[in-house]
């Protein structure tokens, strides 16, 4: 099996280390030596022009859906000329009552090209498959809903 490895960097700021007052900001450097500015989200007193860890949650369960979707639209010989995502997560309490994300909701919007374009029926099966499919989805213990758009 394929593995994936990151590195994070955090360092104090300031001269002090106060729950309330210490600086969140941290780097994530990925592959292919992106780097991307992190933070806690702002009601954990976290960077508001940073992204957070909530966000590329939801970020890397959208792009995995899309991935997945594009490559079972391919197979198919469906010819996909764009894919638009603008999903949400959703904070909540597990049966622990631990804060997490306890829903994460996908609003897919596709448009095909070609001559074969699904109707909705089987869009909603295409988009079922790459739930089904998507490594990060199955993965996750939160419930992931599909709304897709059409």
């Amino acid at each position: 099996m394929s593995t994936y490895s990151i590195r994070l960097n955090w360092q104090r700021t300031t001269p002090d280390f106060d729950y309330k007052t210490f600086d969140r900001s941290h780097t994530w450097h990925l592959a292919g030596g992106q780097m991307v500015r992190g933070s806690a989200a702002p009601e954990y007193s976290g960077n508001p022009e940073m992204s957070n860890p909530e966000e590329a949650l939801l970020a890397s369960l959208s792009s995995c859906h899309m991935l997945t979707f594009l490559a079972i639209a391919a197979l198919k010989k469906l010819v996909v000329d764009t894919y638009e995502d603008q999903p949400v997560a959703e904070l909540g309490k597990n049966e622990k009552g631990k804060t997490m994300i306890s829903r994460l909701i996908l609003r897919p919007r596709v448009v095909f090209g070609g001559d074969a374009v699904p109707g909705a029926e089987a869009l909603m099966d295409l988009h079922r498959k790459a739930k089904e499919n998507c490594f990060i989805h199955n993965s996750l213990l939160s419930q992931v809903v599909l709304e897709p758009l059409l």
